[in-house]
């Protein structure tokens, strides 16, 4: 018969030609599962983190409600919003963006019509950039676009840091023509499709 004797050492205990390991006492048993648990909310906590940084400053998952862009973009379909974008360069003419709307505080999004510096006449159905008619590809064939609250024939000047957007479905879109020229601050960053 074999006795296992039990000693305050923590070498391993030779049972005959069996090698035991010696049993631990019930402290370091409870010390073992605490040291487990707090590693395991450190993971979490770092996983937290991670996903917070990641989607408020690089890339975040985005669903478009409602039909302001039709065709280009369809309601209740998923993107992702590049929000990193913008740290590395402005933003450019015919980007499509998610923007605090100025109207409601709410998010939507735009098209990027005209940048700092440029001027817009909404005239005839039709959008002047710079004096020029904007040619405008991704609009549904015939679409017009007409003022909304702004008088007909006015010109519009994008100041410092401000841009002018319009949604592609333009007779469904509250867009610059009722706010006006957009801060650079309220644009998020461009639609990733």
């Amino acid at each position: 018969m074999s006795v296992v004797t039990h000693t305050t050492d923590s070498r391993p205990v030779l049972n005959g030609s069996v090698l035991l390991p010696r049993s631990r006492p019930a402290q370091s048993r409870g010390r073992a599962f605490f040291q487990q648990v707090f590693q395991y909310l450190v993971v979490a906590a770092l996983a937290g983190g991670c996903y917070f940084a990641i989607s408020h400053f690089f890339v975040q998952s985005v669903r478009v409600v409602g039909r302001s862009m039709v065709p280009t973009l369809q309601d209740s379909q998923r993107y992702l919003l590049n929000r990193w974008l913008y740290r590395v360069r402005p933003p450019q003419r015919s980007d499509i963006v998610v923007v605090r709307d100025p109207g409601d505080n709410g998010f939507s999004v735009k098209r990027i019509i005209a940048v700092p510096g440029d001027s817009i006449y909404l005239k005839d159905g039709g959008v002047y950039l710079n004096g020029s008619k904007l040619k405008e590809p991704y609009l549904a064939p015939g679409t017009p676009t007409f003022p909304e609250l702004k008088p007909q024939d006015q010109l519009i000047l994008c100041g410092k840091d401000q841009y002018f957007l319009l949604g592609d479905n333009r007779a469904n879109s509250v867009d610059s023509r009722r706010y006006g020229p957009v801060p650079r601050g309220n644009i998020l960053g461009p639609i990733m499709r």
